[in-house]
């Protein structure tokens, strides 16, 4: 048996831990630069307010209904995460981190009962972060987020559903939609709708060979999960990716080459730190700007360039050095800037580079250099050593006018408690 555990509404449930004055209360949070809805609380969906929605075409709404809206906080939402996954790894041998919300536990030869297992993970994670979570518990994978789904959307389950029969599978499959199935996309399920396949059990009443040539041999996995059939196994260590990229549109629009330096070289820092973490080395890089397309008013542009290093490389000195030339290929006087980003590709385990006859560049020193870095920046905070070209930031960063403290990661944000 498989257990999906998932955070309740996350980030505004991050928000509420160090306010419970927000209990009970419309709550959003919104994404970069406080652009749009990307987290309701549930007083807030029953509002009316949709996922998505521009957060500057309902400011009024906010302020009529008292609606509490704050920016994305992206360092407490991470340091909770962490916290809610070490709280869920007490639970089983082997656990899956598939979102900074969601995580799969493997419960298969654990000596339980399953709904009551699924009670003291609820109260657990409560106690010890005060963050809500969901349990839905299934033979699959596919079972176990359908079982969630049914834990959340359903009130009078209170966080829980376990999907222990096959008369119980099929009850709730027949209840529900294929657009929902986990692994289903937006494609298939207008294929399938148009076949008249509405349900998820109607899905697993097709033949396995219409399934495979259809939607290939990952639509016949997902049907063989539902039939109660385990394809799926955990991924116990993410798998390594193939292209990172770093991106941000700014605070406000730029159109000096010197604060399009400091943001490119700080998003080469963080593809390099990145690329450290999954011990890999890059071999390519790409560095992109452009201005407002929104702005019709406004002269556009935009541009990339692309640059083939001669070694593979995690070095943040050696990506920014690269990340700036690329920029300065690419810079346009005239033009008011909204975003840039810098993407690595051609990424190689990093015990698997090739080296070259020419390459001058002392490996071994920078290693040791970036191994330091890491290690402070790990412990006192990220930036607290950085590239000098990386600047302040001050001037380009996001626009987080509704941003709340940073309450376990910054000393000066740790809330005080007077009695």
């Amino acid at each position: 048996m498989f257990a999906l555990v998932d955070c309740n509404n996350f980030y505004v449930s991050c928000e509420r831990v160090f306010n419970p004055a927000l209990n009970g209360k419309p709550v959003v949070v919104l994404s970069n630069n406080d652009g749009c809805v990307i987290a309701r609380s549930n007083e807030a969906k029953a509002l009316g307010i949709k996922m998505g929605v521009p957060a500057f075409q309902i400011t009024e709404f906010f302020q009529k209904n008292d609606v509490a809206v704050y920016s994305s906080n992206y360092a407490l939402y991470g340091d909770l995460s962490h916290r809610v996954m070490s709280s869920l790894g007490q639970f089983t041998p082997e656990l899956e981190i598939y979102s900074i919300d969601e995580a799969f536990l493997n419960l298969i030869g654990l000596p339980v009962n399953y709904r009551e297992y699924a009670r003291k993970i609820r109260r657990t994670v409560l106690k010890n972060i005060g963050i809500p979570v969901s349990v839905g518990i299934g033979p699959t994978k596919v079972l176990a987020k359908t079982a969630n789904y049914y834990a959340k959307k359903t009130p009078e389950n209170q966080g829980i559903y376990v999907l222990d029969s096959p008369t119980k599978i099929n009850e709730a499959l027949k209840l529900f939609n294929v657009e929902d199935i986990w692994g289903i996309g937006r494609q298939y399920s207008k294929l399938l709708k148009s076949l008249g396949i509405k349900t998820a059990w109607d899905f697993t009443q097709l033949q396995d060979s219409w399934v495979k040539k259809r939607m290939t041999i990952v639509g016949l996995r997902v049907k063989k999960e539902l039939e109660g059939i385990s394809c799926l196994e955990l991924e116990l260590i993410p798998a390594a990716k193939k292209v990172i990229c770093t991106s941000r549109s700014f605070g406000e629009s730029q159109t000096e080459l010197e604060l399009l330096r400091e943001a490119v070289a700080t998003y080469a820092a963080r593809c390099a730190a990145k690329l450290r973490k999954q011990h890999s080395c890059a071999g390519m890089l790409m560095v992109f700007i452009h201005t407002n397309g929104f702005k019709t008013d406004e002269p556009q542009y935009e541009k990339n360039f692309v640059c083939k290093l001669p070694v593979a490389t995690n070095s943040t000195m050696e990506l920014i050095r690269y990340a700036l030339f690329a920029l300065k290929a690419i810079y346009q006087r005239g033009f008011r800037y909204k975003k840039a980003g810098v993407l690595v590709l051609d990424i190689v385990p990093e015990d698997q580079v090739q080296g070259s006859l020419f390459d001058n560049v002392d490996r071994h020193k920078q290693a040791v250099i970036m191994k330091t870095m890491d290690g402070i920046n790990t412990k006192y905070g990220r930036d607290t050593l950085k590239i000098a070209v990386q600047g302040s930031g001050r001037k380009w960063k996001l626009r987080q006018e509704k941003l709340s403290p940073c309450y376990t990661t910054r000393w000066k944000d740790i809330i005080t408690i007077r009695v």
